[in-house]
């Protein structure tokens, strides 16, 4: 396989169970990337962009899967080699999730994880078709249009201690982050391998990132 520009093998992580594992896999394939998926133990130098999907319960992804692993997912990070967390993936960055009884998180990005807001007469889990509005420029979405829908599935969402870590926000009966981000680290609360064209953009624009904004 010819391999774009950026990367030169990219690791899927596996660890978290998640149902859309396949579908990142194909996108990134089909974009013209070769991945493949792994266990976090199998993380090693020889990977140069990480992915972390997830599908499901953050304390249960914490506790049964990633709590031997944060070490070697902060020295990964701090190599400056790029990171994307999607949907689950992208709440473990936090400090703590309070889903199940509450967990701590991987600490990538400071801030927690709640349960989306209920007082507004909106359903949980959120699903289906929304806007993100792209609040501070990223490699991620260049010649991507700011304000198109892209797909979600979640009952929770992160809360950044820092606002410089914001990058996107969604509207579900109120704003929250969607988009969150700090050096070689980039989150997405929604599923880009769900998302068709712009989604497929995203995810190309992130195997060609070198970790630097």
């Amino acid at each position: 396989m010819i391999l774009h520009k950026g990367a030169s093998l990219i690791a899927i992580i596996n660890d978290t169970d998640s149902s859309n594992i396949r579908s990142i896999y194909n996108a990134v394939y089909t974009l013209g990337y070769d991945a493949e998926v792994i266990k976090y133990e199998a993380l090693s130098d020889k990977y140069s962009h990480l992915i972390i999907p997830g599908v499901g319960s953050y304390q249960s992804a914490l506790i049964k899967n990633l709590s031997q692993t944060k070490e070697k997912i902060h020295n990964y990070a701090k190599s400056g080699r790029p990171i994307l967390g999607i949907c689950l993936g992208m709440q473990l960055f936090a400090n703590w999730g309070e889903e199940g009884g509450g967990a701590n998180g991987l600490g990538l990005i400071s801030g927690e994880v709640l349960k989306l807001p209920q007082d507004n007469g909106l359903l949980l889990p959120h699903v289906g078709w929304n806007t993100v509005k792209v609040v501070k420029s990223h490699p991620i979405f260049k010649g991507v249009k700011d304000n198109v829908d892209f797909y979600f599935v979640h009952s929770y969402h992160f809360i950044c201690e820092n606002n410089a870590n914001i990058y996107g926000y969604t509207d579900y009966g109120e704003d929250f982050i969607s988009v969150v981000g700090q050096d070689n680290i980039i989150g997405l609360q929604f599923h880009p391998e769900k998302s068709q064209s712009n989604g497929l953009k995203l995810i190309d624009n992130f195997c060609n990132w070198d970790g630097e904004c």
